[in-house]
C-alpha cells in the first residue's frame, strides 16, 4: 500500500472515530437532566449544553432543550439567570445569536477528559468575580455548562469554591453532586480536587474575559401554553417547542427596517393614523393660460350703453361740400380768448397809446388761442 493511501486511510479512520465519539456523546446528552438546582449558598447553577433551533428540530418535542427552555426552567424555580459560561470546546451547539437578549454569554473553551489548564481556571474565576462585583445588589445566577453539564462544569465550580470561598473539597463535591442530580464521573477530576494543589488567585480581578450580550428575541406562537401562563416573561414555565420559539435577527446590513414589534410583544401601542379621504382637487381661484407670460387677468369690460350720436353727421343728400359747422357752444379744444379786464368802475380799461384802437395788447397765450380759434373757424368753412 502506498504512503498516500495509508495516510488517507488513517485520516478516514480518525474521522470515523470522531463521528462515533460525537454520536455517543449526543446519545449520552439525552440521559442527563437538563437543568440542576441552585447550589446552596452560592450563585451557581449547572445544566447541559442547550441546543440551537436547527438541532432541536431533530429531537422529539419532549427532548428539546434550547436557550429559551433553559430560561423557562430557571424561572420555574423562581430564580433569575444573568450569565451563561460556556465551557464546550466547539461552537456547533449554539452561538451568541441564539442566546436571549436578557443574558450575557462568556465563552471559555476547555478541552474535555483532561484536567482544565490553569489559564482556563483563572479565566473562569475572573468571569465569576466580575459578574458578582457588577451584580452585588441583585440575586442573579451564574449558569455553567459543558457538553453534559457534569465533569468540566463540576470541576470548575468546585475549584472556585475551594480556592476562593475556602470550602472543603469533599463538601464542595458533595454539594455539586446533590444539586446537579448526577455525580462527577471523571476520576482524574475528583483526584485533582481532593489531592491536587490549590490554584493561585493572583490576577483574579484583572482583565476579565469579554462577555457578549445575547441577541435572540422571543417570538410567541398563537395559542401557546406559555403565553397564557405568563405574559410578562413570554412563556413562564411553558417550556416545549410547541409553546414558543425564537428567531435569530439578521445582520444589520440585511435589515430592511429597524425593528418590528412581534404580535405578542409588549411594545409601544402605536397605530399609524388613518389615511385621509382624498377629495377631488379644488379648482384654483385663477386659471392661468397655458402659454407663458405674466399671470394676469384683465378686468371685465364695462357694459356699453347706447352709442353716442356723432358730433358731425352727414345727411342722406349731403356730402362734404355741405358740411355744417357745429354751433358756437364752447366745445372747442381750446379756451376762449380772454377779454381785457374791466376796472373797478366797470368800464373797460383805457386804451394805451400805440395800440391803434385795439385796446391793451393781449398776452402771448391769448394771441395764440385767438389765432387757433380763427384757424378753426376758417377750417370749418372750407
Amino acid at each position: 500500500m502506498s504512503p498516500a493511501k495509508l495516510v488517507s486511510t488513517t485520516d478516514q479512520q480518525r474521522t470515523s472515530r470522531k463521528l462515533i465519539t460525537r454520536r455517543q456523546s449526543e446519545n449520552r446528552w439525552l440521559d442527563y437532566t437538563a437543568v440542576g438546582k441552585r447550589l446552596g449558598g452560592t450563585r451557581f447553577v449547572a445544566f447541559k449544553v442547550p441546543l440551537k433551533q436547527s438541532l432541536n428540530r431533530r429531537l422529539a418535542p419532549a427532548q428539546a432543550f434550547g436557550p429559551w427552555e433553559l430560561l423557562d426552567a430557571v424561572r420555574a424555580d423562581r430564580q433569575q439567570l444573568g450569565l451563561v459560561v460556556d465551557l464546550t470546546f466547539t461552537t456547533r451547539y449554539y452561538g451568541p445569536q441564539d442566546v436571549p437578549s436578557s443574558l450575557r454569554h462568556v465563552k471559555i473553551p476547555t478541552a474535555g477528559h483532561v484536567v482544565p489548564a490553569d489559564d482556563a481556571i483563572l479565566a473562569f474565576k475572573r468571569a465569576v468575580r466580575r459578574f458578582l462585583r457588577d451584580n452585588r445588589r441583585n440575586d442573579k445566577l451564574i449558569g455553567v455548562h459543558c457538553t453534559h453539564g457534569l465533569n468540566r462544569t463540576g470541576y470548575l465550580i468546585c475549584r472556585y469554591l475551594i480556592d476562593v470561598d475556602g470550602m472543603d473539597p469533599a463538601e464542595a463535591i458533595k454539594l455539586f453532586n446533590s444539586c446537579r442530580g448526577h455525580d462527577i464521573e471523571r476520576e482524574n477530576y475528583i483526584h485533582d480536587l481532593c489531592n491536587g494543589h490549590p490554584r493561585s488567585n493572583a490576577g483574579m480581578d484583572e482583565r476579565p474575559p469579554a462577555w457578549v450580550q445575547g441577541q435572540a428575541v422571543r417570538q410567541m406562537q398563537a395559542g401557546g401554553e406559555g403565553a397564557a401562563r405568563d405574559g410578562r416573561w413570554g412563556g413562564g414555565g411553558g417550556g416545549g417547542g410547541d409553546a414558543c420559539g425564537f428567531f435569530t435577527p439578521a445582520p444589520a446590513a440585511k435589515r430592511r427596517q429597524a425593528h418590528v414589534w412581534p404580535q405578542h410583544d409588549v411594545g409601544p401601542q402605536f397605530s399609524p393614523p388613518a389615511a385621509k379621504s382624498r377629495e377631488p382637487p379644488k379648482r384654483p381661484q385663477y386659471e392661468w393660460p397655458q402659454h407663458d407670460g405674466p399671470q394676469f387677468f384683465p378686468p371685465a369690460a364695462k357694459s356699453r350703453g347706447a352709442p353716442k350720436r356723432p358730433q358731425y353727421e352727414w345727411s342722406q343728400n349731403e356730402g362734404p361740400q355741405h358740411y355744417r359747422p357745429p354751433p358756437q357752444s364752447g366745445h372747442l379744444p381750446f379756451p376762449r380768448a380772454r377779454l381785457p379786464a374791466a376796472n373797478s368802475s366797470g368800464r373797460p380799461r383805457p386804451r394805451r397809446a400805440g395800440t391803434r384802437g385795439r385796446g391793451a395788447p393781449a398776452s402771448r397765450p391769448a394771441r395764440r388761442w385767438a389765432d387757433q380759434r380763427r384757424a378753426a373757424e376758417d377750417e370749418g368753412w372750407r
